[in-house]
């Protein structure tokens, strides 16, 4: 066990309970426990395999490629339409984690096993995602915009391109753009 996961669960009010079942679920596969992104994670030689985690509604088991797990009792939530590789097992109380057990044990079990098998979730690339035809028009009349966006990593023309597109109206596109083009000039991403 690692104390800084007991450290961070110890002051855990909303979940404890749950934290503390998942964690003994987590640990009796014999991956290796550590504190990652605030939340206790675990892994198999270095590799991340899931986490655990809590929200207002629920707690969850976060598979870091658990868009490749078989689903038989159809349970993996993927959090956001954008999220690629990523799945949940969500719980509302320690009565769904002690009824899902088995379950939870067969998917740690798959995730294991494909951690170890080298499989690699396959992404979207930046040309499979839309360009907003306001960012487009911008792009097309402006040759360094063009060219600082080309420069910026895959990860951060995705960003910015998910950012641009999840706006409703017209309008907003534009001011989100607006905004944002001084930073892709500056190579900065979305987050940076």
């Amino acid at each position: 066990m690692n104390p800084l996961v007991s450290q961070v669960h110890d002051r855990e009010a909303r979940w404890s309970e749950e934290f503390k079942a998942l964690r003994g679920v987590c640990l009796a596969t014999g991956l290796t426990e550590s504190l990652k992104w605030g939340q206790a994670c675990y892994g198999f030689e270095g590799r991340n395999i899931v986490l655990i985690h809590g929200f207002k509604a629920y707690c969850a088991l976060l598979f870091m490629k658990g868009a490749m797990l078989k689903d038989p009792a159809a349970i993996l939530v993927q959090q956001t339409q954008h999220v690629q590789a990523a799945r949940q097992i969500r719980f509302q109380s320690l009565a769904d984690i002690l009824e899902q057990g088995p379950a939870i044990e067969r998917y740690l079990e798959e995730a294991i096993a494909l951690e170890k098998s080298g499989a690699r979730v396959v992404m979207k690339t930046v040309e499979q995602y839309e360009v907003p035809k306001e960012f487009q028009a911008l792009l097309d009349s402006d040759p360094a915009l063009l060219e600082a966006f080309r420069a910026l990593t895959p990860g951060r023309q995705k960003a910015y391109l998910i950012h641009f597109a999840t706006a409703k109206q017209s309008s907003t596109r534009v001011s989100r753009v607006q905004k944002q083009v001084p930073r892709i000039l500056a190579g900065l991403g979305l987050d940076d």
